[in-house]
């Protein structure tokens, strides 16, 4: 099983948005994969933050696949791939992690 965590602060305004507003739109395009890409086993996207964070983040994303074929299947599916086109315009910086358990 391999988890892919994904991180990213988001510019103050995008796309004719606040932060705020672009984070929401965000986890709910982020949320809709669900049932839409095979290989998604699992998803968990969150903008509610500790204040025990060390890292300057605003949205962060869990997802579980079977193994790297799968991540790479979900990271080329289209309804992944437009996600990350509106992400691009929105976000100023990202951090990933991809690891197995």
């Amino acid at each position: 099983m391999l988890k892919h965590i994904v991180w990213w602060t988001l510019k103050d305004e995008a796309e004719g948005a606040s932060a705020a507003e672009n984070a929401a739109k965000m986890k709910a395009m982020l949320d809709s994969l669900m049932g839409k890409i095979p290989s998604l086993k699992g998803l968990e996207v969150s903008t509610t933050f500790l204040g025990t964070t060390t890292e300057p983040v605003q949205i962060i994303l869990v997802s579980t696949h079977d193994d790297a074929e799968g991540l790479k299947a979900y990271a080329e599916h289209p309804e992944h791939v437009k996600c990350v086109d509106f992400i691009k315009k929105i976000v100023a910086s990202r951090k990933a992690i991809d690891f197995t358990v």
